[in-house]
């Protein structure tokens, strides 16, 4: 055992601030992973939280992502929300890499964090949600689609939809190899969906549609009312930036409180 992991195993697994309101989880995972995964906990402070929002990160960033963009203490001591922001990885894409012997990161969410975060916090699925941005918004709803007793609600904020999109193919053919093609579809969001056809949760889509990733939110709508999937997608002016998804992070937010109230949502 390296000199890294004793110490990480020395410090429990979690680092706590000096105002007990956030949390450092080193999660071990070496069979999915290969390594291990950082996880920052916010939680409201002089109040328990009532909510808990799992929040992934897009491409080229970390854990760290969220906190540092926005004050999110800030944030979960306003909403009552526990704010949780695991890593997906510089190019992760929250799947699962062809290749076994590299990181299959999906897996890894749907075997240890998942489940380690609802034993650790007592997550009840009637007030846990899960978003995310541009690759986290992929990755959310499709959590959300594998793990759909689990959370309320899920949020996709100009979230790469359908990986056929053009983009990043580059980067997404060094996790998806020589299954490139196959898997660009597969693991879409927008081919997803119909494993919860005709659900009762919802799903928030937003976009700015000066986005180029503006029509992966069309297609997914447009499959969502197909499927008979309730969905709200708000279009907005803006570009896929973070003065954008700090607007969509406080309208999600409104949005799954209204949920937890059981109040009107227009149908």
């Amino acid at each position: 055992m390296n000199k890294l992991k004793l110490l990480l195993l020395a410090i429990g697994a979690f680092f706590m601030t000096e105002a007990n309101a956030q949390e450092l989880l080193i999660i071990n995972s070496p069979e999915n992973l290969k390594c291990n995964d950082s996880v920052w906990v916010f939680t409201p402070q002089s109040q328990k939280p009532h909510a808990t929002l799992i929040f992934l990160h897009g491409w080229s960033g970390s854990y760290r992502n969220l906190g540092d963009k926005f004050d999110v203490q800030a944030i979960c001591d306003r909403t009552g929300f526990r704010i949780i922001t695991p890593d997906g990885f510089y190019n992760g894409w929250y799947v699962n890499n062809t290749d076994p012997e590299k990181m299959q990161l999906r897996d890894f969410f749907n075997e240890e964090l998942i489940p380690q975060l609802y034993e650790k916090y007592d997550l009840n699925p009637e007030t846990t949600f899960i978003d995310g941005l541009s690759m986290g918004g992929h990755g959310a709803i499709n959590i959300f689609i594998d793990n759909h007793d689990k959370f309320r609600a899920a949020g996709s904020m100009s979230g790469v939809l359908n990986l056929n999109t053009g983009r990043l193919q580059d980067e997404l053919r060094k996790v998806f190899g020589d299954k490139m093609e196959e898997r660009l579809t597969s693991e879409s969001a927008v081919t997803n969906a119909k494993k919860i056809a005709g659900s009762d949760k919802i799903i928030l889509i937003s976009c700015a549609y000066r986005d180029f990733y503006f029509k992966c939110s069309e297609e997914f709508a447009k499959v969502c009312n197909e499927l008979k999937i309730p969905y709200i997608r708000t279009d907005s002016p803006g570009t896929h930036s973070w003065k954008f998804w700090e607007f969509a992070l406080d309208q999600h937010l409104w949005y799954f409180q209204r949920i937890l109230d059981g109040a009107e949502m227009g149908y």
